[in-house]
Order: structure tokens, then sequence, then C-alpha cells
């Protein structure tokens, strides 16, 4: 107790002292139980200096015939590793040594802290795998430890390899013959998870975890489902030959083996098997908790995505279990999963929609039946008989309590905005609302009869009340959000005009170095520093008044967009970055320099620009700056012009020159002459991006069913081999600088296939969206659908232009 009260307080450095030489007796003492005790006390509160006293009596420890005291010296070893890695890795001998311990836990706890001590040298890592993989080790915990150094190996080794060979996969292999099963299985998951593991690789993992599938031990069968579930993911043909013991486990007594043996089923199954499924899984769920039943939920809208034509079967299976008891999470899991369907699979639409408006009606979440309404608001217009839904949505205007009544006024209102016939009944309906004891009831309605009576006859001739309460927002949420908040707090009358339709800018830099990014110096706009837009983020107009006060740049025409600040410089004594501005003819490159030497004052700054790459740029115009003081951030600029309308692509090399002059640091007395001097920069790029607007589209469906497809192009690309769909998703948005919408951006852990949705402006302020379509197979290899949809048929091929010579 003394031991840990000790180890606990972790005494001061001026304390400490009072302590250390009780437990450095304590270390030679003849009971090998205060022995050890006292090397891990020690080494908890002992700094540096200290350390280099007690190491000989540690290293004596690590080669310990008794198990407990090189036990504990080895944990303490590894601890130290983390403050003290110089003096520990002095140790190495030692801890060889230990390794060849016949103790299981010595040999264990030693190849651990073996291990830690090389893990930044790979050839050093790969030399101790090497050795003891010849068969050295006999602790079964060290065992699965080295399947885990030897897995890591092989996936550094193949990353680097052309030959696509294995070493030391036949070790692996041999692990899965091993008496103790731990290892068998460790062997098992780790051979699943190898980058590109081929059929025939696959083979023996999956025969042995086959095995386990009938094991006694709840725990072999419990981690054998759960490997073969995660398998199932991206190789389900090599886990179809395991169905039938699977099956056998939806009855096991635990109930997460059996959601496991359930959710693997499904993603392995083929669409003959489905109804059977089905069956067995309607008995399952009333015995699984409701955690169990949404894992299940997400495999069968997964499924029917796989298999649309069984929608019937799955749809009615989970408009079943949407009726049955459940919490709020497993509700909003089958309504999700509902949605999902009825989006990407059009013949489930009236099915779908019919379902969930039998579940509002009994519905007792308010979230889950305002999110059904808003739905229903915009798809149950465009199905064949849309007036078969009306009854259920005002039955939620009588019953619900106020926030449903208020989304069904609003459902109710998209009927009559896109249902003329239904129009005459929406209006009877809607004037009911007027009279509701609740605001925002009264309101929508008051809104939507306006909207729908005299949308086309107010005094505002370029403003349609009916196209912007049931039309698409064109205006990013954040932003209008923002312009509300400031209008609150303001006696200034609201202009939805005056929201920035621009999507927030990156308030970071882009780094040109690899590691994490810094913010930029914010020099960009000394005249306009002060002016944001209402969300809070520096505007296209604070730039463009800035630059239209520069004559030479005042006949370039209307700024179209204005990068973030790229980074020019590490931390270095000269700090630049720059901005670049965007014009249908030109290009501005505005480069934001601060001197951060105070012995130092730079005058006549001046960038010189040279392209590398980019026959298209031709420089008009550069401007120096005249004097740069410490820490006083100043600009310089330069512009190229360029064809119109287009996007050109081009590489510069930057150098700042400039002559400096000395500064006493005393009297700030700068010296009369100067010395020439000039500073190389990062080059820079103008990247596809840097030619379209962010814009954000809340409904992706409509605005493109408002695009005409006169200018749409369509074509499939292969991406080669990514780590997962999430790369291959990321890469694509970064290079075409668009707005992800409605979410789309997220792609979900270890998915097959994705949809992205990303909308925005290209130079000319021209209207464009894109959809994509990922899909991945078991090689990793990456297929890409693009469709693309615009004003101009120029941008369409610019956009496949610009994929094709990426």
């Amino acid at each position: 107790m003394v031991y840990l009260m000790i180890k606990e307080l972790s005494p001061s450095s001026d304390e400490v002292i009072i302590v250390t030489s009780s437990l450095m007796k304590d270390m030679n003492s003849k009971t090998d139980l205060y022995r050890a005790n006292a090397i891990r006390v020690l080494c908890r509160i002992t700094d540096g200096a200290l350390l280099g006293q007690i190491e000989r009596y540690i290293k004596q420890a690590l080669v310990d015939k008794n198990v407990v005291v090189a036990s504990a010296a080895l944990v303490s070893g590894i601890h130290l590793l983390q403050s003290n890695p110089e003096i520990v890795k002095r140790w190495s001998n030692e801890v060889q040594e230990a390794v060849q311990s016949r103790s299981a836990l010595v040999q264990f706890h030693a190849l651990a802290l073996l291990h830690q001590i090389r893990q930044n040298d790979r050839l050093a890592v790969s030399k101790l795998v090497t050795s003891l993989t010849r068969g050295s080790i006999r602790s079964p915990l060290a065992q699965c430890l080295l399947v885990r150094y030897t897995s890591q190996v092989i996936r550094e080794t193949a990353s680097g390899s052309q030959t696509g060979e294995r070493p030391f996969y036949d070790f692996l292999e041999g692990c899965l013959r091993h008496k103790n099963d731990m290892v068998i299985l460790e062997a098992a998951r780790a051979i699943t998870e190898l980058n590109s593991v081929t059929s025939r690789e696959l083979t023996p993992a999956i025969t042995v975890l086959q095995l386990f599938l009938s094991s006694s031990k709840p725990v072999l069968r419990f981690a054998a489902v759960r490997t073969l579930n995660k398998v199932a993911m991206t190789h389900p043909l090599a886990v179809t030959n395991c169905n039938i013991d699977m099956e056998s486990l939806i009855s096991d007594q635990n109930r997460s083996i059996a959601t496991l043996a359930i959710t693997t089923l499904l993603k392995t199954g083929n669409e003959s098997s489905v109804d059977r499924l089905m069956k067995q899984i309607t008995n399952f769920m009333s015995d699984i908790a409701d955690e169990f039943k949404i894992v299940v939920v997400e495999a069968i809208r997964s499924l029917c995505l796989k298999f649309p034509q069984k929608y019937r079967t799955l749809m009615n299976f989970l408009s079943n279990i949407l009726r049955e008891e459940g919490g709020f999470e497993y509700k909003k899991a089958i309504v999700d999963s509902i949605l999902i369907l009825i989006r990407d699979i059009p013949d489930a639409k009236d099915s779908g929609l019919s379902h969930l408006c039998e579940f509002i009606e009994d519905c007792e979440f308010s979230y889950l039946s305002t999110q059904i309404l808003h739905f229903l608001g915009n798809e149950g217009p465009k199905t064949p008989d849309p007036s078969k839904y009306i009854r259920y949505i005002h039955n939620r205007v009588i019953l619900e309590n106020a926030t449903v009544r208020a989304s069904a006024v609003s459902a109710l209102a998209k009927f009559g905005a896109l249902v003329e016939s239904l129009k005459p009944r929406i209006l009877v309906l809607l004037r009911r609302c007027l009279y509701d004891n609740d605001d925002e009831v009264r309101d929508r309605a008051t809104l939507y009869l306006s909207a729908l009576e005299h949308g086309s006859q107010l005094e505002d001739k370029d403003f349609r009340a009916d196209k912007f309460v049931f039309g698409s927002l064109d205006v990013p949420l954040a932003n209008l959000e923002a312009s509300l908040q400031a209008y609150v707090a303001s006696e200034v009358r609201f202009d939805i005009h005056s929201v920035p339709k621009d999507a927030k800018a990156q308030p970071y830099a882009e780094k040109k170095a690899a590691g994490p990014k810094k913010p930029a110096k914010d020099t960009a706009m000394p005249v306009a520093a002060n002016e944001l837009s209402s969300s809070g983020v520096k505007s296209t107009d604070a730039y463009e008044k800035l630059l239209s006060s520069i004559p030479e740049f005042s006949t370039f025409g209307k700024l179209f967009k204005s990068s973030s600040p790229v980074e020019l410089t590490e931390e270095t004594e000269y700090e630049v970055n720059v901005v670049k501005h965007i014009y249908p003819g030109h290009v501005v490159l505005q480069f934001n320099c601060t001197n951060t030497i105070p012995e130092q004052l730079l005058e006549n700054v001046h960038i010189l620009v040279e392209i590398v790459e980019g026959d298209e740029f031709s420089e008009v115009v550069s401007k120096s700056l005249s004097s740069l003081p410490f820490n006083s951030p100043g600009q310089a600029f330069v512009a190229f012009e360029k064809p119109e309308g287009v996007y050109s692509l081009g590489k510069f090399a930057n150098t700042m020159r400039f002559i400096v002059k000395e500064v006493d640091k005393d009297t700030g007395e700068v010296e009369d002459e100067g010395v020439e001097d000039e500073y190389q920069l990062e080059e820079l790029e103008v990247l596809p991006s840097d030619y379209f607007l962010k814009k954000a589209v809340p409904n992706f469906k409509n605005a493109w069913e408002n695009l005409s497809p006169e200018f749409e192009r369509v074509d499939e690309y292969g991406l080669g081999v990514r780590e997962n769909l999430n790369e291959a998703v990321q890469a694509v948005i970064e290079i075409f600088g668009l707005q992800p919408c409605e979410g789309t951006e997220v792609v979900p852990a270890n998915a097959r296939s994705h949809t992205c949705l990303l909308a925005g402006k290209f130079v000319g302020d021209i209207s464009v969206l894109v959809r994509l379509s990922f899909g991945i197979d078991p090689q990793k290899q990456v297929a890409m659908k693009l469709s693309v949809r615009s004003e101009d048929q120029y941008v369409s091929d610019a956009i496949h232009e610009i994929i094709s010579g990426a």
C-alpha cells in the first residue's frame, strides 16, 4: 500500500529525495516482491538525473531470474521510453537477452519493449522480425505481438515493392496451425487485413475461422464471426462458404454473435437467399436490443441497394418493424433507411411513402414526424397520385403538437404549389390554419397563402414570392443564419439580396509543404481589413474594393474569386503568402509580405515572377512595395493576361528582390546606403479549382432538373488503386474546388459505392452541377462515373478535361 501511495502521489523533484534512498534500498532487498515494486515506483517518480544513478540496478533487473522482477523492469522501461529514450535505448542487449526468457510474461514484455526501441528504424524492425520468425518465441502472448509486427512489416514492404511479393506471409500462414487459439485468431485477422489480399491468400484464414464458428467457446465464435463480418465488406465471395455455419449462429444465445452472423449473411447472401433470410430475421429481431437492431437495419438497407428488385420484400420488412416497439435511434435508423431507398430506387417511392404515412399516424417522436413531412412535401407531389397523401398530412395539422403542425403546413403548401389540381383544396386547408393557437403555424400559413395566391403580383417585379418559398434556396444556410442574427441586432429592414451567395472561404492558408497547417498572417487587405461579410469571413467584395482602387486593375472587370492565402515561405526571416484573384481575362497575384527582422528595413520590394508552365499567360502589370519596415505588412502585385472565359493553368517561380538597410535597435535610425538582395520563394500554381466558386445548393435534385440536359456530359473514369473510397472522393473534391451538397462528402466506413454531389459557379458566373458515382472492387481499384450539367457546353467539357488530365 505504501508503494501504491507513493506512485499515485508522484512527489515533486524537491520531495522525491525523501523516498528515493528508501526505494533504492528496496531494489536490493532479498524479498522479490519489494524489489519489483520499488523498481515500478522509482521509474514512475524519477527524472533523467536520478535515472542515471539507478540505471545499473534496472539493467540487472531486466535479466533477473525472478519473473516478477524482470517484468517490472521491462514494463518500467516501456514507460520510461517516452521521457528518457536515450537512456532506455542503451538497454538493448539486456532486453534482447530477456526476449529469450523461458517465462511467457517476460518474453511478452521484452518483445514489446524491444520493438518500441527500434520502431523508428524500419530496417531494424525488419531484422527483428526476421530473427524471431524462425521459431525462438514460445510465449503465446509474445507470438501475438510478433504476428502484429510481422503484418506491419508486410504492409510497409509491399507499399514500396513493385513485385507484389509478400515477405513473411509463410510465417503468418504457419501461425494458423499454432496450438494456441489466440495466436490462430491473431494470424487469421492479420491475413484478412493485408492490403490487396488475394483469394488464394485468404482461403487458409477463412477455413480456420469457419472451424471456430462451431466452437463450444463463445469468445472464439464471436472473434471468428466478427473477423468474417469485416472480410465480407471487401471480399463477400470468400465468405460464402461459411454461410451454412453462420445460419446456425442466428439462434446463438449470445446476441452479439447472432447479430454479427445476421449482418454477415446479409452482406454475403445472393438474391435467391433474401426471402429465407428475412423469415429468419423476423423471429430474431424481437430478442435483441435496439443497438443490435440498428446494425441489422443498416445491413438490410445495403442489401436492398445491392438487389433493388427485392425492394418490396425488404421495404415491407422495414415497415413492419417500424410499427413495433423501439427507441428513437432505432426508429430513426429505419426511417433514414426507407428515405434512402426511396431516393435511390425510383420504383420504391410510392410504397415507401405510403409506409411512412401510416407510421406518422402513431409516431411518438416529433423529430421523425417533421423529417417525414418535409420529405413528403418534396417527393409526394411527383408521384402518380399525390392526392392520397393530403389526408395524412392534414391529420398532423389537427392532431399533433405545434412543431409537427408547422411542418405539416409547409408540406401542404408544397403540394399546392406543385400540383395545380390540388391548389383550391390546399388553399382551404391553409385558411383554417390561420386560426391556430401557435404563432409559427399561423405565420407559415399566412406566408404560404400569400405566395400561392399573390406570388407574382408583388411590387418588386424581380422578386417572385412563390419561387422564393417553394424554389431552391440559392444562398448558403450559414450565410443566411449570420445575416439574420445581424438583422435581429439592428433596426435596418432585412433584405434577402444582401446575403452573400458565396460559400465560406477556408480561414487557413494552403500549405505548400507537408505537415500541420498554420493560419496565414492576416495581411491580405490593409485597406479593407475590417470589411467582413455577414458570415464573418473576408468577402470577395472587400478584395474587389481594394483592387479597384488600384488604377492598373480598374479595367479588368468584375472580380470572380479570391483564393485563400497560399504560404510561399517556411519559418524564416521573411513571411510571404499570396492570394490569387481571378478575373474573366486576368489573374492578379497579391503577395502579402512581412519583415520579421527588427534590425532591417526593406525598400523597393518587388516580386519577380517567372512563368515555368502556362503559355497562355503574359505579364501586364507589376507593382512594387516602396518600403517594408519590421512587422508592418505590405503588398506587392503582379497581374497576368489570359484568354477570357477559359481556365488557363500555370506554374510560376517567384523571387522577392529588395534593398536591405540596417536599422539601429536603440535609436531606430536607418543607414543611408543599402545592399541589393533577393529571397527565393516557393513555386505557385494556378489550378483548375481556382476557376470554380463554391455555391451551396440546398436541394440538388431540383437544381439538377432546372438545368437543361442540353449541356449535360457523362463519362466514366478509372482512378487507380486507392486505400478506400473516402480517399478517392476527397481527392476529386479537392481537384474541382466545388461545394459538396447534402453531406455527400462524408463516405460511410467500408463503403463499396458512394455518390457525391457538387455545385458551384465557373468563371463568368456560369452555374455548374456535378454528380460523382464511385465504386471500389476487392483489388482496391476505384471507378468513377462523372455526370455534369451546366449553362455552357464549354464548362461541361472542361470538367471532364480536368479529371482526364489529373
